[in-house]
């Protein structure tokens, strides 16, 4: 099996980002009118487009879940950025539930929530590392955040089942162009020195041009960075998101997408008609000018499924109903209709035409 696979010719639901939230998964699941072990009628197929894990309450659940949906052959899954994460042995914010390193820093804002056991844990890295990164047929084209032909043909002949040694070759090649230039060595000492301020949203570090500068090299020079993390720039100001300070920034690569293929993706944070008064994130911000159930990119044919369930533990955290504003979305295809996990069936907007 490799990196990118092939598609049946079968309509799909398909899931964004779950995040360890396992009640949301279980309601869209049942709202889709599948059965517990993925079954349903019409000979429909579930797609999940990765993050399946860290910041909610239930992840080891969430990811066996998708493991059962897959193995009983009525489901696809590629990997998200936070699953390399786990299979690159890179612990990142929110996944105290796996790492242990972690699990005191996440109290603040993800407890409770379910911890992985030892014993567990190597099934959960086997399942993952079978994983695609890309799901691809002749109408569609499924990636978690960002689709590039040029990446997509560096992986395209890979095999599953060693992302970590694969995703650590192109990290050290990228490594070394910045260690030819000093910018390694810089973007260590800083996140030395700085470590402790940038997490503390209420603390800033300055302005650090070296984490800067290599974190927009990682994310326009390794395949795994650019397909499951999306393509960033430097910023003129730091701005706290993902409960870091982030220095550079997501760009909205399919106003570039020239490709007449349609592309699903997750990863960026969409809101669903947020109130004026409601706070959005710097992601979100991604979407501000555009209908929260629109199509977009330069042919209307980039839709991202990621309606934000992932920050439901803020509204946890303020004693609020944590299902008010951030959803878990699907999109019934070629049908092009959203459905999200409160029960809503809402046809998609701006709509791209597809041709035979």
């Amino acid at each position: 099996m490799k990196l990118v696979q092939k598609l049946p010719d079968v309509p799909l639901d398909i899931i964004g980002d779950i995040h360890g939230e396992i009640d949301a998964l279980k309601k869209i699941l049942s709202v889709l009118g599948y059965s517990p072990n993925g079954s349903t009628t019409g000979n429909r197929k579930l797609v999940f487009v990765g993050d399946f894990c860290d910041r909610g309450p239930d992840s080891p659940g969430v990811i066996k879940l998708v493991e059962n949906l897959v193995s009983s052959g009525n489901a696809f899954a590629i990997l998200g950025n936070h699953e390399i994460n786990l299979l690159a042995d890179d612990p990142k914010d929110g996944s105290g539930w796996f790492f242990p390193e972690r699990f005191d820093s996440d109290q603040r804002f993800y407890a409770p929530f379910e911890v992985a056991t030892e014993k567990n844990k190597p099934r959960i890295v086997e399942f993952l590392n079978q994983l695609p990164i890309v799901l691809e047929r002749d109408d569609l084209r499924i990636v978690h955040a960002a689709w590039n032909s040029t990446k997509v043909d560096q992986i395209r002949d890979l095999d599953v089942g060693n992302i970590n040694g694969l995703h650590q070759t192109w990290e050290a090649r990228t490594r070394a162009s910045a260690i030819e230039t000093g910018l390694f060595q810089r973007y260590l000492d800083e996140r030395e020195k700085w470590k402790g301020e940038i997490e503390d949203p209420d603390n800033p570090p300055p302005f650090l041009d070296a984490i800067a500068d290599y974190e927009t090299l990682q994310h326009t020079y390794s395949p795994f960075k650019v397909l499951t993390s999306g393509v960033e720039a430097r910023t003129k100001q730091a701005f706290f998101s993902g409960n870091r300070w982030r220095f550079s920034d997501r760009l909205p690569w399919w106003n570039d997408y020239d490709d007449r293929i349609p592309v699903v993706i997750g990863h960026y944070w969409r809101l669903f008609n947020p109130a004026p008064d409601q706070p959005q994130s710097r992601y979100s911000q991604l979407f501000r000018d555009l209908e929260s159930t629109a199509w977009h990119g330069r042919h209307n044919n980039v839709f991202c499924i990621d309606y934000s369930v992932g920050a439901r533990w803020r509204n946890r955290k303020e004693n609020r109903d944590p299902t008010s504003r951030f959803r878990l979305a699907a999109m019934r295809w070629p049908e092009m209709q959203l459905v999200f996990d409160d029960g809503q069936h809402i046809p998609t907007t701006n709509q791209p035409v597809l041709t035979d």
